[in-house]
């Protein structure tokens, strides 16, 4: 079977967050003054071939561990379903 991974990677809370910092403070000047806090990330899909969703959440997990995100700095979320 084929499964759309979807992999939400952001910076974890505490941690700096240059960009996220940059776009909170521009807000305001685009008549935006609601907004407190904006994290940036990255958004990444995979197309995983595997025989259940287990499977290819595990495989997921795995690439993310070890090659999406950098656990030090960044958290991430999986989320898996069928292609």
């Amino acid at each position: 079977m084929k499964f759309l991974a979807e992999i939400e990677i952001l910076p974890k809370k505490g941690l700096l967050d240059p960009q996220g910092k940059a776009v909170t403070q521009s807000m305001p000047r685009i008549g935006i003054n609601s907004i407190s806090e904006v994290r940036v990330g990255r958004f990444i899909t995979l197309d995983i071939e595997a025989s259940d969703a287990q499977i290819a959440e595990e495989t997921a997990h795995t690439a993310a561990k070890k090659l999406l995100a950098n656990l030090i700095m960044e958290d991430y979320r999986v989320r898996i379903s069928e292609a």
